[in-house]
């Protein structure tokens, strides 16, 4: 039997139908849509209606990259589900989605770590699969970030979406597969991102709901110097230790922060050779769920092709930063 990397089988998406366009919210703070579209590159964000679940959006993403890949449920080992907006505090969103699905076989847990939840899901399922290499994984991102934006702050409100993503991991044939990652948290720098109640430290009450203090709360400035400041470095640690040199990245599918970032983010890391992949201008910025959503989006579109060079990084709520490099696998046995 050859030897074996563990890598990507398949993704997997979902995003509500309903939409808040750049109009409604032009009309809403007294601005242009224009205004909008420069300074964040959407046009549209997407919106879970009354009733919906971020766990639903989950199943349905977790469901199609299951079928993508050609897993069935009661294959999969582990359920990972990485999200800050759940349905509710217990059960985790992964229970959810496991029961919802029939993986009854598998390990369920949620990670709580903001925007670059997602690769810190890959990296997870990637160190318990190299233990286990006939196994697999289920990763996920899902947010429900309409619920927890104050409809009154502007520089919330013209980003934040809901969605989710999915990637089924498993064991792909050498040279394949993910080549590393890199995780570092800056917990100094927590205060950026914040929901100040909900928690054990301000439970929900009257006063914490009139005080607004249920929604996010974020310093755009704070955020977007940390980004350039965190990003770069940890893509070049990252590359320099898996011997890839930047013109050799094929793709960069980062976190959907904002448009105007994204592209000095991409500049400053000198990825020259990267095709830079974005779903924000309809998808808006679903936090973790973000990544995959593009992830997926690019590789339903035949983006992706066997063997190219991937780069993942998701950066945010903590604060906290995750890359991940991968070579493409385009099929095969599972």
């Amino acid at each position: 039997m050859p030897a074996h990397a563990i890598g990507i089988l398949g993704t997997g998406s979902e995003v509500p139908d309903e939409e808040t366009t750049n109009t409604e919210l032009a009309e809403r703070f007294g601005v242009t849509t224009e205004w909008i579209e420069r300074k964040t590159r959407i046009l549209s964000r997407r919106r879970m209606p009354d009733g919906q679940t971020p766990s639903a959006l989950a199943r349905r993403a977790a469901g199609r990259a299951l079928e993508r890949a050609g897993v069935p449920a009661d294959r999969i080992d582990y359920v990972i589900v990485a999200t800050t907006t759940g349905d509710t505090p217990l059960p985790p969103v992964s229970c959810l989605v496991q029961a919802g699905l029939g993986a009854h076989r598998a390990a369920c847990f949620d990670l709580n770590i903001g925007c670059s939840g997602f690769v810190h899901g890959l990296a997870v399922a990637h160190a318990l699969l190299s233990a286990r290499p006939r196994a697999h994984a289920l990763v996920v991102g899902a947010e429900a970030w309409s619920r927890f934006t104050d409809p009154q702050d502007r520089s919330t409100a013209v980003l934040l979406a809901d969605g989710a993503g999915a990637a089924v991991l498993g064991p792909v044939p050498e040279p394949y597969g993910v080549l590393g990652s890199d995780l570092i948290g800056h917990g100094d720098k927590a205060d950026l991102l914040v929901v100040e109640a909900g928690g054990s430290a301000l439970p929900a009450s009257h006063r914490t709901v009139d005080a607004r203090q249920h929604y996010l709360r974020m310093n755009g400035r704070g955020v977007t110097e940390f980004v350039l400041a965190q990003v770069p470095p940890s893509v070049k640690e990252l590359l320099g230790r898996t011997g890839v040199q930047p013109q050799d990245v094929a793709h960069f599918v980062p976190h959907q922060a904002n448009g105007v970032l994204l592209d000095r983010l991409a500049r400053d890391m000198g990825l020259a050779g990267a095709r830079l992949h974005t779903t924000l201008e309809h998808f808006g910025n679903s936090g973790a769920a973000s990544l995959p959503v593009t992830l997926d989006s690019a590789a339903r579109a035949g983006e992706l092709h066997d063997g190219d060079l991937v780069l993942l990084s998701g950066f945010g709520g903590g604060m906290a930063v995750g890359n991940s490099l991968l070579r493409w696998y385009e099929g095969g046995p599972r």
